[in-house]
This record gives structure tokens, C-alpha cells and sequence, in this order.
């Protein structure tokens, strides 16, 4: 996988994380450093964000489905947990209906079931129309700031600078257009892996319309609220959401 970044560290259980837009494997690294002990933590950066920001980027969910497959295949591992953040838990939602079977135990965390998100801050159009005309570091600054409720003066907002360092006008376009053309609400109800799905009360950019609609649909689910938090609330509040993950996956 050329130009690809996949971190593996610690050993144990698998437990595959996937970033959302915007984002990096380096985003996760509250979470690695609590669950290294534990697990085996796989973490790829997606084609043409943060660390792989030098290959060329997916146009569409199912694609980054199968590109984490793929990496899970080359890992040689057969059965693991599975955790998406914002895009990324519509990336995992996808790889539920390719390979439901490989999932022990799934976490969605501040997503939907639809691409085009309801309720979002701003439509998909807009995010579309605003990044053509101003470009990509007009939106690589204006947007990771709503994904906290400190904005960009959040101790660990660095991990947002950092992801978008090199992205590309093209990477986010291709996202953006990715996650607008892409509906999972008719799969929902055939995934039946224990699923936990977490949500920030303050999330401006999935609404608790969204989470609910996961819960309501997804047969062995529960859904945690964590208050005070929004988009990002593991990189807000990493002690609350790791215990909670921990929580899940040791019952």
C-alpha cells in the first residue's frame, strides 16, 4: 500500500479504529495509549488524509470500506472490534454489510445513517460550494473548530491542526461528495453485531436525531450520551469516552 500509514501497536484482541473527515490516525492517540495494554490497535490514515495525505484519495464510503478491509487483510487478522468516528462510523456501518461477520463488537461515535446529514451545522452543499470557492485552508480552519465546544482553544485541538496540515482541495472534495451520495439507513436493520453508539450533547455537526436513529434501527444497540462534549468528545473528554469504550467491550 503505497504512500499509506497504518499504525499497529500493543497486542491482544484487534480493535480497528477509523477517523472521519479531516482526520488522522494520529487523532486517536488518547484512545491508543489507554487501549495498547489491552488490545492490538490498528489504525490506518485514509488515502489522502493526515499521515497517507500523499496518496491519492476515495470518492466514495464503500471504497474506504473496502480500502480498511484491505488493510485488515494484509494485518492477517480474521475477527476484531471495530470503532468509526463522524465519516469514519459511516465507513465502519459499510463494512457491518460487507463483512459483518469479521466484526466482534461495533462502535459508532458521532455519526448518522445518512451522508447528507441532517441538522448539520451546514449542508454537504454548502460545505461543497464554500470549499470550491475559498479553498481548502479557508475550511481546514473554519470548520474542525465546531467539533468543540472550546473551539479551536481546546487543549488538544492540535490534533485537528496537525491532520490537516497537507490535505488536499481534492481529499475533501472527494469526501464531502462521498459522504453526500451515501445512505445506510436501509442496512441498519441487518447488522446485528452488539453495537455502542456514542454522542457528544453538544455535537452541531450529527444531532441526537441522527444517534437515535441508529439506536432505534439497530437491533442489539445502545446509545451513551456524553454531556457537555461535542463532535470531538474524545479528544474533549478521552478519560469518560475510553472508560465508556472499555466499559462496553469488556461486558
Amino acid at each position: 500500500m503505497k504512500d499509506i500509514f497504518i499504525d499497529d501497536v500493543g497486542s491482544g484482541y484487534p480493535f480497528i479504529f477509523v477517523h472521519g473527515f479531516l482526520g488522522s490516525s494520529e487523532m486517536w492517540s488518547l484512545q491508543k495509549d489507554y487501549f495498547k495494554s489491552k488490545f492490538r490497535i490498528v489504525s490506518p490514515a485514509l488515502p489522502g488524509f493526515g499521515e497517507s495525505y500523499k496518496a491519492s484519495s476515495l470518492n466514495s464510503i464503500n471504497d474506504m470500506a473496502n480500502f480498511v478491509l484491505e488493510v485488515i487483510e494484509e494485518k492477517k487478522i480474521n475477527k476484531f472490534h471495530l470503532i468509526g468516528h463522524s465519516m469514519g462510523g459511516m465507513i465502519v456501518q459499510e463494512i457491518a454489510k460487507i463483512a459483518g461477520d469479521k466484526i466482534e463488537k461495533l462502535i459508532c461515535f458521532a455519526t448518522s445513517s445518512i451522508g447528507e446529514i441532517p441538522g448539520r451545522f451546514e449542508t454537504m452543499d454548502v460545505s461543497i460550494r464554500r470549499l470550491k470557492e475559498e479553498g481548502i485552508n479557508e475550511l481546514k480552519n473554519r470548520i474542525p473548530p465546531k467539533w468543540f465546544v472550546k473551539g479551536n482553544k481546546d487543549k488538544n485541538y492540535f490534533f485537528c491542526e496537525n491532520a490537516v496540515t497537507n490535505i488536499s482541495e481534492e481529499t475533501a472534495s472527494n469526501a464531502l461528495h462521498a459522504m453526500k451520495k451515501w445512505n445506510g439507513f436501509e442496512n441498519l436493520k441487518n447488522i446485528k453485531n452488539q453495537t455502542l453508539i456514542v454522542w457528544g450533547d453538544k455535537d452541531t455537526a450529527y444531532n441526537l436525531e441522527q444517534v437515535e436513529t441508529l439506536n432505534k434501527n439497530i437491533l442489539n444497540s445502545q446509545l451513551k450520551i456524553i454531556n457537555g462534549c461535542s463532535h470531538n468528545a474524545h479528544l474533549e473528554e478521552p478519560d469518560k469516552i475510553n472508560q465508556i469504550i472499555d466499559k462496553f467491550l469488556s461486558n
